[in-house]
C-alpha cells in the first residue's frame, strides 16, 4: 500500500517519497504523475532499506518533435547534384510499409526540368484525386518513370526494411534510361552511382514526390482490386493499414495468405489460432 510521506521540489524535479509495506513486492512499485506544470517527476520509493527511483518523462520526443516540423518541396536537392554535375536525376521512394496486407510498392522518377509540374508533395498529403491528377501528369512528362513490387512471402523473407530498399533498387533499375544521380527517401540503396539519403525527402524533394505518388497510385490500385477478393477487409477503404477494423476482421475471420505473417497483429492472429485448435496448454 502506498503511503505518502512528503512531496517536496527539488531544483528541476519534485519528488514524492513514499514508503511500502514490506510484503509488498518491489515489482509492483509504480509511478504517479502530479499534476504539475513543473518538470517531469521522479518518484522514489523504499523497498525495506533498498531506495528505488522511477523516472516518468514527460519531455516530447525527438520523434514527435520532428512530426511538427513542416517542409517546402522544392528542387534544393535537384539544384544541388546539378551542381556537381549530374544531368539525369531520380527520385525513389516506397509505400506500405507499415500496411498488415499486401506488397509494399516503390517508385522512381526522373523529372524533366524544362517541364514543371505543379503541386508536388508527400503523397501522404495529397487527397485521392489529387495524386491521380498527379500521376497521369508525371507519366505524361516525365522523361522516365517505373514501380516495383516486392512480395509478401519476400517480406516475411527478408524483413520490410530490407523488401522496401530491394523495392526502390528494382524500380531505379527499372528506368530508361538510368540516372546517374538518385534522391531516397530516408534510406541507402544497393546501387553504382551516386545518392543522397534524405530524411523525410518525399516532403522536400520534388523528384522523390513524384516517385512516392507514382507508388501510393500503383498500391492503391492493387488493394482495390484485393478488396474484391477479401471484403472483410474493406482494403478499398484502409488499403492493408492496421484500422480498428481490419483488425477486428484479423480476429475474427483470420489472416490471408496475403497478411504479413512476420507483423506482429497477424502473427498473434495465427498463435490465437493455434491455441484453439486444441494447443492452449502450450501457449
Amino acid at each position: 500500500m502506498w503511503h505518502k510521506v512528503t512531496c517536496q521540489k527539488i531544483p528541476n524535479e519534485f519528488v514524492l517519497e513514499v514508503t511500502l509495506a514490506q510484503q509488498v513486492r518491489a515489482t509492483r512499485l509504480r509511478s504517479r504523475r502530479i499534476s504539475t506544470s513543473a518538470p517531469p517527476p521522479c518518484v522514489r520509493a523504499f523497498y525495506g532499506a533498498k531506495l528505488i527511483t522511477i523516472v516518468a518523462r514527460t519531455a516530447p520526443t525527438k520523434r514527435k518533435a520532428r512530426q511538427r516540423q513542416t517542409f517546402v518541396c522544392g528542387e534544393e536537392f535537384e539544384a544541388e547534384a546539378r551542381a556537381a554535375g549530374a544531368r539525369l536525376i531520380a527520385g525513389a521512394d516506397e509505400v506500405g510499409r507499415g500496411c498488415l496486407f499486401g506488397c509494399v510498392v516503390a517508385g522512381a522518377c526522373i523529372l524533366d526540368p524544362a517541364r514543371p509540374i505543379a503541386g508536388l508533395n508527400d503523397s501522404k498529403q495529397l487527397s485521392e484525386p489529387q495524386r491521380l491528377r498527379l500521376a497521369a501528369e508525371i507519366r505524361g512528362k516525365a522523361l522516365a518513370w517505373a514501380v516495383a513490387e516486392v512480395d509478401v512471402a519476400r517480406i516475411d523473407q527478408l524483413n520490410i526494411g530490407q523488401a522496401s530498399r530491394l523495392a526502390m533498387k528494382l524500380a531505379v533499375e527499372k528506368l530508361r534510361p538510368q540516372p546517374d544521380a538518385v534522391l531516397v527517401d530516408a534510406l541507402v540503396l544497393d546501387i553504382p552511382c551516386w545518392q543522397r539519403k534524405i530524411i523525410h525527402g518525399d516532403a522536400r524533394s520534388v523528384s522523390i514526390a513524384a516517385a512516392s505518388i507514382l507508388a501510393k497510385v500503383h498500391r492503391d490500385a492493387i488493394l482495390c482490386a484485393w478488396d474484391k477478393v477479401y471484403p472483410q477487409f474493406c482494403l478499398a477503404s484502409n488499403k492493408g493499414y492496421p484500422t480498428p477494423r481490419h483488425k477486428a476482421a484479423l480476429a475474427r475471420f483470420g489472416p490471408t495468405p496475403m497478411h504479413r505473417k512476420s507483423y506482429a497483429p497477424v502473427r498473434e492472429c495465427l498463435q490465437a489460432a493455434l491455441c484453439f485448435g486444441g494447443e492452449e496448454e502450450e501457449c
